[in-house]
Parts: C-alpha cells; sequence; structure tokens
C-alpha cells in the first residue's frame, strides 16, 4: 500500500534558499509540480500545503506581479491550498522601513500537526530549512508519522536534520533540474532527429 503524503512548503524560506545559492535565482521560475512529484513517487499525494505573504504591490511592482503570477500557478496544481499570510512594517537601526512576514510559521505547524492528529498522512515533507520546526517534527514523530525535510545546505539547522527520517538537499543541481527557464533552454537545444536528418539531406 502506497504512502499518503501531504507537503508543507515555506515559501518565504525557498526564497531565500534559491538566493544562498544563486542571487538571480527567483521562485517563479522554478517547477514545484514536478518537483513535488518527483519527491512522492510511488506515494500517494493528498494535499500541497504552499505558504507565504504577498509584497506590497505599492513598492514593488514587478516583483508583485512575478509572484502572483507563481501564486496563480500553484492554485491550479492539483490538491494544493495556497495560505497567504501578512507583511507587517519594521524600522531598521538606521530608520528604513521594512516589512517581515506574519505567522507563515505558525500557520504551517497547525496545519501539520492537526493533519497528523487527525490522521491524513502518513509521511510530511517539509521543504524548509528554518530549525524553529524542529521541535514541530518531534511532536508530529511521537505520534508515529515520517518527517522528511527539503533544505538548503547553506542555511539549514543541523537539529533539523538529525530529527527527520529522510533528507532531501535542494543543490544547485536539483535547482536547475526544475527551473523553468532551463529546461525551456535545453529544448531549444535540441534539435529533433528528423529535423537533423532533413537539414544534412539538404546540405548534400
Amino acid at each position: 500500500m502506497n504512502k499518503r503524503v501531504c507537503v508543507y512548503i515555506d515559501g518565504a524560506n525557498f526564497y531565500g534558499g534559491l538566493r544562498s545559492i544563486n542571487q538571480r535565482y527567483t521562485d517563479e521560475k522554478f517547477d514545484f509540480e514536478n518537483y513535488i512529484k518527483y519527491l512522492t513517487k510511488n506515494c500517494s499525494l493528498i494535499k500541497i500545503y504552499y505558504y507565504n505573504a504577498s509584497l506590497k504591490q505599492q513598492l514593488n511592482k514587478e516583483p508583485f506581479r512575478r509572484q502572483q503570477k507563481l501564486f496563480s500557478r500553484l492554485r491550479k496544481m492539483k490538491n494544493c491550498e495556497v495560505i497567504l499570510c501578512k507583511r507587517k512594517p519594521r524600522i531598521s537601526e538606521e530608520g528604513e522601513e521594512y516589512h517581515i512576514i506574519k505567522g507563515d510559521d505558525v500557520c504551517l505547524a497547525l496545519d501539520m500537526l492537526g493533519d497528523a492528529y487527525e490522521n491524513k498522512y502518513d509521511k510530511a515533507i517539509l521543504i524548509s530549512s528554518d530549525g524553529d520546526f524542529a521541535p514541530l517534527i518531534e511532536r508530529v514523530k511521537k505520534l508515529k508519522k515520517e518527517v522528511d525535510i527539503c533544505y538548503f545546505a547553506e542555511c539549514v539547522s543541523d537539529n533539523l536534520i538529525n530529527l527527520s527520517d529522510n533528507k532531501h538537499t535542494i543543490s544547485k543541481k536539483i535547482v536547475k533540474r526544475f527551473f523553468y527557464v532551463e529546461r525551456k533552454k535545453k529544448q531549444e537545444n535540441k534539435i529533433p532527429p528528423e529535423k537533423s536528418a532533413n537539414q544534412n539531406a539538404v546540405q548534400k
């Protein structure tokens, strides 16, 4: 019998992890759908949760547009729920205003723990490098559930790695494999055999 799996994506942490690999990488170009299929092959995928917060449109017009495009694509994925929290203003020591996301970690923890109590899954996959989730993993495992983590090596907590049942590093190789731009380039540069044969015939 296939294991039932729920996936929990810490969107803000994922974005930060991508940037730790390459400052040019952005999450709207990442193929979440196929990455999750890759993680859950031979399993029964029950639900995908994605947590984040919208950027301030008046401050980040183009990034806001790209982010909304990502959210729209995620909502079209089967059994995927996008949970958007709030951004709260803060003032830096230099007197500059910036915004932080509030409530996303709490929402993720409540959903994963609640789903475990309700026996919705056999295995949870947490896509996050945030060490604050270590107590959550401990609690979920006490309910006889497996917990896998997908993390970025540059910003992961050792405690998170040690507590999980299985670990999946999101390396540069993985990021390239599941980036839209990278995959399109490969497809564009590859000449189909039939076309190549025809070209050779013309040249002769």
